[in-house]
């Protein structure tokens, strides 16, 4: 599959598409297929480096990458179709349209992300565009969280 990568902090130019391998779910994870990812400054900051509370610094080398970054794949919110399920799976059908977050795993600037069924991932109203819903999850998610439990996910939007 192709992604968006970079291996140096850096400038946009940093970025770069290259074919990676694909995602090998596990047996509690589903597989979906990227239709739109959302960019946020958060990517931007993490590909330069460059944060506006100087004290994150060290944590965030720990956590990303001190020399060149551990993850190639930048991203977090996503719009896409769930195209395969591991095996114990539950809560999802193939060809179900969602929307949601990769939490700290990142990795949404790819074709295929392969993600564990309990994240923060809700199916599409129909009459919602993916355009529209990958815009939907870096301030709808927050607000949603923080208002009700984690069995939000359930529930689908009018």
């Amino acid at each position: 599959m192709k992604a968006v990568t970079y291996h140096v902090y850096g400038a946009p130019e940093a970025l770069g598409l290259e074919g990676v391998p694909n995602p090998e779910p596990k047996e509690n994870e589903i597989l979906i297929r990227i239709h739109l990812a959302e960019v946020t400054k958060a990517d931007s900051e993490l590909r330069s480096f460059q944060f506006p509370v100087k004290w994150f610094w060290l944590p965030l080398c720990i956590a990303t990458g001190l020399r060149r970054p551990r993850e190639p794949i930048l991203g977090s919110y996503f719009a896409g179709e769930v195209v395969y399920l591991g095996y114990s799976t539950q809560s999802f059908k193939v060809g179900d349209r969602g929307f949601g977050s990769s939490q700290l795993r990142a990795g949404v600037y790819s074709e295929y992300l392969s993600l564990p069924e309990n994240y923060t991932i809700a199916l599409l109203p129909k009459n919602l565009s993916y355009n529209e819903a990958a815009a939907v999850p870096l301030g709808g998610l927050n607000a949603c969280t923080s208002c009700v439990g984690p069995e939000w996910k359930r529930y689908s939007l009018p």
